[in-house]
This record gives structure tokens, sequence and C-alpha cells, in this order.
């Protein structure tokens, strides 16, 4: 998925969609937020953060006042158009790094193919590792065939029980030393699955 195209000239960004994701995720409760603690909270610079607010601006998902930055309706529909949530799950050691950030993509499963894919996209984003977990036949799975119900039933009851995983959605979870890091490698797998 890409939210903003990169630029023909001049400098690169240096942020991606996963910041910009992040930042509208991080607005979505509805409270205002400073440019300054935003782009700490995402991980970014503050001049990287401007330009992702700009566009965000011009583009009417945010409203931007000297009081702080909330999100907009049109913000809001946006992510909630997408079939990416953001979890409070903790894998515990079944990902690799002190941090973790799990997101569900719902309607993806089928192009899950070994989880190697999706490992690859989250250690491309600074991760330790990345864990996707499907439910195949009634029973959750870290593809290709690692049986979580069997291998660690109390995960596999929390998972069933707190995010409510149906038969076509994915669970991406990125783990790294940095909070910045986890959270960009779930969202980088998660956006190339849609």
């Amino acid at each position: 998925m890409k939210i903003m195209t990169t630029p023909q000239y001049g400098p690169m960004f240096r942020f991606g969609d996963t910041n910009v994701y992040w930042a509208l995720h991080l607005l979505s409760d509805g409270k205002r937020i400073g440019r300054k603690v935003l782009a700490e909270l995402v991980g970014i610079g503050e001049g990287s953060m401007r330009r992702i607010l700009d566009t965000l601006k011009e583009w009417e998902m945010i409203s931007v006042r000297q009081t702080g930055i909330t999100i907009t309706k049109t913000g809001l529909g946006f992510l909630n158009e997408l079939p990416l949530r953001v979890l409070d799950l903790n894998v515990g050691d079944v990902v690799l790094g002190a941090y973790q950030q799990a997101v569900k993509v719902s309607g993806v499963s089928s192009k899950i193919e070994n989880g190697m894919q999706q490992r690859d996209a989250g250690i491309r984003a600074g991760a330790s590792g990345c864990t996707t977990i499907i439910f195949r036949n009634g029973v959750l799975m870290m593809p290709p065939d690692w049986d979580l119900d069997k291998e660690r039933p109390e995960l596999a009851v929390r998972i069933r029980r707190n995010v409510g995983i149906g038969p076509d959605d994915v669970i991406i979870v990125g783990g790294a030393d940095d909070v910045h890091a986890a959270v960009n490698a779930a969202l980088a797998a998660a956006f190339e699955l849609f």
C-alpha cells in the first residue's frame, strides 16, 4: 500500500508510509497533540513530521490549530476503510525483541504462503523479528505449519479471546529493541498484503 508518493525531484523523504499511518493512528483517539510530541511518538524528526502534517492537512485528514493537531472525519474515514487494526497484543518469546507491536489485517490470509515475506519486510523495516499468525482449518497457525493451539495453548486462547481473529485474518507482530522499529516492522509487513 502507498499513502504518499515519493518526490521525483529534490530531497528524498526521511519517513515512510508506516510513519504516516502511525501518525494518523495516534491522532485517532481524538485528543489534540502537538507536532513535536507527535514526531517523538512516531519516531521521526520535526521536519519530516511537518511534511506529513502539511500533506494530511491538504488532504483534509487533520486539523492543525495553535492548541494542537486533531484528526478529522475524513482522516478517521480513511483509517476505518483500511483492513488494518492496531492490536494491544504481546506474544512473548514467539517474536524477537524487547518491544512488540501487533496488527490485524482482515481478508488477506490467502496471500500468506509461509510467513517469510512478512518476516523479511519487517526486518527490512528495522525489526529483530516479525511473526505472522493465521487461522487455518480451525487452528491458529504460524505459517507454514507451527500449530499455536498445540504448542502455545495459553497464547492461542488469549488471541481468540482478545483479538477475534477470523478465517481470513492475519496477525503480524513486529519485534525490535526499539519501539518505533517494532511499529514500522508490523506495519511494513501488513502494507505488503494490500
